[in-house]
């Protein structure tokens, strides 16, 4: 510290509190939102608290001092959760006999025209019939006979409400089982099918964890507003919790292999994610490229998610930049 300006000694401060805050960050995903609440909001901000010590690191080594080690130490601390955050390569491997599935949340196919943009439902088929997913596991799903067209086999389950969004899964892979989780006090759910190729039977999961209900766009960063978004955001994450302990109990009667894609409404430094992968792989660590952004966001969140069982093999993952609702769709090329 004596060698360094006063403008460096300002900056070292701030550094060692982030880099204190990302350790906190890294211990928060193992601490379930029903025990420390507020912990969890660390899942959010994790990302960014990344990228600041990666800048801070880099800053320093620049300047050839050696408070580049505080930030990178504490990097390598976290290596597998930095690891989650970008990808340097996409993995490409392509079989004919690949099964490729495809997890979208598609905002009711723009039913309140959120975007203002004619046609969206029509883009979305498009979209679909381009890509030719083998599974496509949709959220936010309101009645679209146009893509049920495209897919011998389905099972949807949708709000009883009107016009409130539910989940379905279409498949080109006969269904021979179905089900649905029905989360309690939720407009979110889990479902799930069983499926046949070849001599193999696969479990596929629809999940919409619980919504945190914040846009970021018209949310207003005053200091009552700001205790208001805390305490919903804590109290969408203590219900994710129930949400992911049903699931994860839900599986353990599961004697096949199983996928599990879906809207996370959290990010892979979270709690809920840890719960869910930790029997799996994410298909974007093990074949994805870049941040794997799948939100409509400034910031690069990844919410959503495909999670397969460790003996399924992982081809490619792709996050596909097409702005026909707030979340992008994602694919990964598997094989049984």
């Amino acid at each position: 510290m004596k060698n360094l300006s006063l403008t460096n000694k300002l900056l070292f401060i701030v550094n060692t509190l982030l880099a204190t805050l990302l350790l906190i960050a890294y211990i928060s995903r193992y601490i379930s939102p029903e025990t420390i609440s507020f912990l969890s909001l660390f899942s959010l901000i994790t990302p960014l608290l990344i990228l600041i010590n990666s800048a801070f690191s880099v800053y320093w080594l620049v300047l050839l001092k050696r408070q580049f080690m505080l930030s990178t130490i504490v990097l390598l601390i976290g290596y597998q959760q930095v690891n989650a955050l970008y990808n340097i390569q996409e993995k490409k491997v392509f079989y004919n006999s690949d099964v490729k599935i495809m997890s979208y949340n598609v905002r009711l196919f723009n039913l309140y025209n959120w975007i203002d943009n004619k046609g969206i439902d029509e883009k979305i088929k498009s979209f679909i019939e381009e890509k030719k997913p083998s599974i496509l596991c949709v959220q936010e799903y309101y009645t679209a006979p146009h893509i049920a067209q495209m897919f011998p086999y389905k099972y949807t389950k949708i709000n009883p409400k009107k016009k409130q969004p539910g989940l379905a899964i279409f498949s080109k892979l006969k269904i021979i089982n179905y089900g649905s989780l029905n989360f309690e006090n939720s407009n979110n759910n889990a479902i799930f099918i069983d499926v046949v190729k070849l001599k193999d039977t696969i479990r596929i999961y629809n999940v919409h964890l619980q919504s945190l209900k914040v846009n970021p766009e018209k949310e207003t960063l005053s200091k009552e507003n700001s205790e208001k978004l805390r305490v919903q955001i804590q109290k969408a994450f203590k219900k994710q919790a129930h949400q992911v302990a049903l699931l994860v109990k839900h599986q353990k009667n599961n004697n096949y292999k199983s996928i599990l894609c879906g809207d996370f409404n959290n990010t892979a430094f979270s709690w809920a994610y840890r719960k869910l992968k930790s029997d799996k792989k994410d298909a974007f660590v093990e074949a994805g490229e870049g941040f794997g952004k799948t939100m409509d966001f400034m910031f690069p969140f990844r919410i959503d998610f495909i999670l397969t069982d460790e003996k399924i093999k992982i081809h490619n993952f792709k996050t596909y930049n097409v702005k026909y609702s707030d979340h992008f769709p994602i694919m990964a090329r598997v094989k049984f």
